[in-house]
């Protein structure tokens, strides 16, 4: 059982992961023997001494996603320096609370960048690799709750996150038949940077906290067993779904 779920000998590349949910991603992948080749506009330091205490391995490269060209060098620098990639997860994501009347259209497009674009391209390089090299790759996206429910104040982020989900199961019936799962993971309510000023108020945490069957939060550390069943031959028949990490919040 245990080689069933083994990344040893793999390496996965996993962006935005110098905190939250993203670290957690990359501890897990690192537990299970793979190899992280972080890529993060932020320093990684933390994340690196954290996949280092479980005994794994972390190379970063750092890379603004908004940005194509820097995308392309990150990408280029990580094969040539690893020589291949066998599992790819799109983590990295940027959110902002603001009415639809007044959101800012520079921060929409930057949104969209790194939200959808990056992730868009970076799945289509790997897509390329693992053909080109015959391997049966594994590209996990991190979608939302907010892939299918509305939200309010976040239109952005909400239509990126859809976007991620459709795009999840298009490039999953491309893929398939070359070998490749595609698939994503829907975070809830977690403990982390992003959700801080929400968690920290009793007030405005009350409706998530009643209506969680789990009775709590979730930690960044519960997604290191879905990113290795993911990412691993454990899931090799499971190909363009979305796995909610929600302590059934969306059951309720």
């Amino acid at each position: 059982m245990s080689e069933l779920f083994s990344l040893k000998g793999k390496n996965a590349l996993v962006t935005g992961c110098a905190t939250g949910i993203g670290r957690g991603i990359a501890v897990g992948l690192a537990r299970a023997g793979a190899v992280v080749l972080a890529m993060d506009i932020a320093d990684l330091s933390e994340t690196r001494e954290a996949v280092e205490r479980v005994g794994g391995a972390l190379r970063a490269y750092p890379v603004d996603l908004s940005q194509s060209g820097s995308i392309d060098e990150a990408w280029d620098r990580a094969v040539e320096e690893n020589g291949h990639v066998d599992v790819l997860f799109n983590n990295a994501g940027m959110q902002h609370r603001e009415s639809v009347f007044t959101y800012p259209e520079e921060v929409l497009d930057k949104i969209l960048a790194v939200n959808f674009k990056a992730a868009y391209r970076l799945s289509q390089k790997a897509a390329n690799h693992f053909v080109q090299r015959g391997y049966r790759g594994k590209i996990v996206n991190t979608a939302s709750l907010f892939s299918t429910f509305g939200g309010v104040n976040v239109s952005g982020y909400t239509c990126t996150k859809g976007a991620v989900l459709s795009m999840t199961r298009a490039l999953s019936n491309e893929l398939a038949p070359h070998g490749i799962c595609v698939n994503a993971i829907a975070p809830g309510y977690i403990r982390t940077e992003l959700t801080r000023s929400i968690y920290e108020d009793a007030q405005k945490r009350r409706p998530m906290d009643e209506r969680l069957p789990i009775g709590r939060w979730g930690t960044p550390e519960d997604f290191e067993g879905v990113a290795v069943f993911l990412a691993s031959a454990a899931s090799d028949y499971i190909t363009g779904v979305m796995i909610p990490v929600d302590g059934g919040y969306t059951a309720r």
